[in-house]
């Protein structure tokens, strides 16, 4: 598999990453993630994000990937020390949850620690901001990054505080191209696309029953790209992920799943490469075309 160098890092990182969210918000089995996680690294990937606020996400990589530690870079987030919805980004409360993931993680290190989605105010008050940095004098992370959207992106490249950047990036959220990226890419800051497929939210007829994925049914509605309709499923979500690692400056793109099985279709539908300039120029002129301002990052 394809690897990218995650911007001024060490770190050779694979085109695809694992994405830990959906395997602790379905509550997959220890024995399918076991196979999942080791099936994915066999085939060559080497990249591991997931998050505290995951349900049991990071126990089950502990438990299941933890023998293999130095196969892959690991990455988490820090923020939602009592799960979604919840927020404290107090220096002490962040510190004792970074401690708390490397526990789960069975680990004594990250590669990477991510403040996950906190606002321009918060970033730009610096506590938060210290609380990583003295967790990398510490020796529990390597690298610091920001995981979020929109104008609090913005501000987390400017700032200059961070390694990488985590960002929705897909056909149906394009904001990046022109918000962050750009800026990022001239800081040679590691960039990590996040909903890179937009969920497949195209995969049913109708408005899907899972609220999460209604923005972008919404959204990819009004764009109508013809490969959509014109392709079979498996080759228009392989066009979609083939779009965003195609986007200059995207170093990985995290893929989450709990089908042992997804790894090697995922890794076969970038088999082809980026995608031609036609093929990247409509998908972008057609966002340009119908997009309205109000279309921002979704966290």
């Amino acid at each position: 598999m394809e690897k990218r160098q995650l911007g001024q890092t060490d770190m050779q990182v694979t085109v695809l990453g694992f994405g830990g969210a959906e395997i602790g918000f379905e509550g997959a089995a220890e024995e399918t993630v076991a196979r999942l996680l080791n099936s994915a690294l066999d085939a060559g990937l080497n990249v591991i994000d997931t998050g505290e606020c995951y349900e049991g996400s990071e126990e089950l990589i502990g438990k299941t990937a933890s023998h293999r530690r130095d196969e892959y870079y690991l990455f988490t987030k820090c923020g939602h020390p009592r799960g979604v919805g919840t927020e404290d980004w107090s220096p002490a409360s962040l510190l004792e949850s970074i401690e708390r993931s490397l526990r789960r993680l069975r680990t004594d290190h990250l590669d990477l620690i991510q403040l996950h989605t906190c606002s321009e105010s918060v970033l730009r008050k610096g506590d938060a901001i210290a609380a990583l940095r003295t967790a990398r004098e510490k020796g529990y992370t390597r690298y610091i990054g920001y995981s979020g959207d929109s104008l609090a992106a913005k501000y987390a490249v400017e700032c200059g505080a961070f390694d990488t950047l985590q960002t929705s990036i897909n056909i149906a959220e394009q904001e990046p191209l022109e918000l962050t990226l750009p800026l990022a890419r001239e800081r040679e800051m590691g960039v990590i696309a996040k909903r890179p497929i937009a969920n497949v939210a195209w995969k049913e007829q109708h408005k899907p029953i899972d609220s999460y994925h209604h923005t972008y049914w919404q959204r990819l509605s009004k764009l109508k790209y013809e490969f959509i309709h014109q392709l079979p499923l498996e080759e228009s979500v392989a066009r979609a992920l083939r779009f965003t690692l195609s986007v200059p400056g995207v170093h990985t793109a995290i893929v989450g799943t709990t089908k042992p099985e997804r790894w090697r279709q995922n890794a076969k539908m970038i088999e082809a490469g980026l995608l031609s300039e036609r093929e990247f120029a409509a998908i972008q002129e057609r966002w340009e075309e119908i997009a309205p301002p109000t279309w921002i990052g979704q966290t």
